[in-house]
């Protein structure tokens, strides 16, 4: 599998890949973002100092840009996306078409629209950058939400810190994970959980939408929701299910989804979810030739945080996956 990115005016890779850039020239740094067509022209005196870091998967861009000096950017993202930005540091006061703003907001732009960005003095920003198209349906599939329509030309979007310190810190962990670890974004069910998680997160920032399709009335409304998520966790229990596939396969809204499962089962779908890949694992586990380790099911599973799915593993089955495999292959307990 090629996993080197492609340059910018094509369409973006459909693989992973993670790039590091480091640059002395404002010129050279708009260049480094692939992708992009941008121009920056730097506008305070003194040394320019740049950093990009990005990674690629799938439908998704996540990018954290660094600059030292004052900076103006003009230009545009790839065609058909939608780009969302969060600072996670600024000196100064920065304008973004035609709007000041500050750490607790988030800007965006959709591929088309021209960027026009007064950076602050020093900006240090991560960010994502999707096809809008692909993001949007995610929207109406879960929430019933047209996120295009809700978000109109806004270019400024506030919300509350704690929202906002969620989604950065994931992207952060996005790029963290393709820097340290990139085999794993080898992975589609791994690629697939990130970017669900990564729009997930979105659309808590973005704010709450109107939920187009209302909670059924009735509690046998509600187990027939139920029986069908079963039915179809049941005969896809191989496949790394997300709640997303099931809001899809069910029609309904998350939000029904959720009411649902609670008053059938009293658990979210999300931790029914969880348990039941969790319950994949073992399977895997006990089952397998003992050729994969630990790691690589529990990716295969989507898994990305390890040490949490031990934890949860343990919690669920009394030890250790590790412990499973050792007993698979009849190697004695260390102890």
């Amino acid at each position: 599998m090629d996993l080197q990115p492609r340059r910018s005016g094509t369409e973006p890779s459909p693989f992973s890949a993670f790039a590091t850039t480091q640059t002395e020239d404002a010129h050279e740094h708009a260049c480094s973002l692939q992708q992009w067509i941008q121009t920056y022209e730097q506008l305070s005196p003194g040394r320019f100092n740049g950093e990009i870091e990005e990674a690629w998967f799938g439908n998704v861009q996540v990018f954290r840009e660094r600059t030292n000096q004052m900076v103006h950017e003009a230009g545009s993202s790839w065609k058909g996306s939608r780009t969302f930005g969060i600072p996670l540091n600024l000196e100064g006061q920065g304008w973004y078409c035609g709007e000041s703003f500050d750490r607790d907001t988030m800007l965006t732009l959709h591929g088309g629209e021209e960027l026009d960005f007064r950076t602050p003095r020093k900006l240090d920003v991560v960010a994502i950058t999707t096809d809008k198209g692909v993001f949007n349906d995610y929207a109406l599939r879960t929430e019933g939400r047209d996120i295009e329509a809700e978000l109109g030309k806004r270019r400024i979007i506030p919300s509350s810190a704690e929202k906002m310190q969620e989604l950065s810190a994931l992207l952060l962990t996005v790029l963290d994970t393709a820097r340290n670890s990139p085999h794993i974004l080898g992975h589609a069910a791994m690629r697939k959980a990130m970017e669900h998680a990564i729009f997930d997160s979105l659309l808590a920032v973005i704010g709450n939408g109107v939920d187009a399709l209302r909670p059924p009335s009735t509690s046998q409304a509600r187990r027939q929701i139920v029986d069908r998520a079963r039915d179809y966790m049941r005969h896809h229990v191989n496949e790394p299910i997300t709640v997303a596939d099931l809001c899809a396969e069910l029609n309904v809204s998350r939000r029904t989804l959720q009411y649902s499962f609670q008053d059938v089962l009293d658990v979210n779908p999300v931790s029914f979810l969880r348990a039941m890949r969790l319950n994949g694992v073992r399977r895997a586990l006990r089952n397998g030739d003992g050729r994969e380790s630990v790691t690589d099911v529990a990716l295969q599973w989507g898994f990305l945080h390890l040490s949490h799915f031990a934890a949860d593993y343990k919690a669920m089955f009394g030890e250790l996956p590790s412990e499973t495999l050792r007993r698979r292959l009849g190697v004695p307990d260390a102890s």
